[in-house]
């Protein structure tokens, strides 16, 4: 009964030790580290104009107005619902997906008054895994410059010029390719950064 008691005891000491440590100490101390060192990022990557939050840097928006740049399509319940977010689980042979896609390239290529032949962009037509990426491809954002700068009667340079300043390159230089933040850069083109 002694032996029991003993590693009774043994075994609360070291629960409770670790309760304490991973869940008190070790939270503080990445709490105070991330609020120290990138307090803009721990604090969701808020986006304020006019003293108002108007998204995140890290979460897409649904854009529709022809003068803006449109993001990736969302799954993500009703669309860029960050509470319900998440991919469609439909696989390559799924007919809903076929169609879905297939209905979502041919909208794509009459928004942006496109050739029928025009490859478009995978990210112009399917939705990420979290139905809630805030970046297209450069490609993407290339091919809805045209109507961008028709909508916003601008010339087509200075839509350009803003793809480019708002172009992210490879994470670390080598993962991911090139990107550009929607929301970053629509606001730059109403002017609200």
């Amino acid at each position: 009964m002694k032996n029991l008691l003993t590693e009774l005891r043994i075994s609360l000491v070291a629960t409770l030790s670790l309760a304490v440590i991973l869940c008190g100490i070790y939270p503080m101390i990445m709490w105070v580290l991330s609020q120290g060192l990138f307090s803009h990022k721990a604090n969701g990557s808020l986006v304020i104009s006019k003293g108002t939050v108007i998204g995140s840097s890290l979460l897409g928006q649904g854009f529709t107005d022809p003068k803006y740049f449109h993001s990736r399509p969302s799954a993500a319940g009703e669309g860029y619902d960050a509470t319900h977010s998440g991919g469609t689980n439909w696989g390559p042979l799924s007919k809903k997906l076929i169609h879905t896609v297939s209905g979502r390239v041919t909208a794509y290529r009459v928004e942006n008054d496109l050739p029928p032949v025009t490859p478009v962009p995978v990210d112009g037509v399917t939705a990420s895994a979290s139905g809630l990426d805030p970046h297209i491809s450069v490609k993407n954002a290339l091919l809805q410059a045209r109507r961008v700068a028709r909508a916003r009667d601008l010339s087509l340079e200075v839509v350009m010029k803003k793809i480019g300043t708002h172009t992210e390159g490879r994470t670390l230089r080598v993962l991911g390719e090139p990107r550009v933040n929607v929301l970053m850069l629509n606001l730059d083109l109403d002017g609200r950064l």
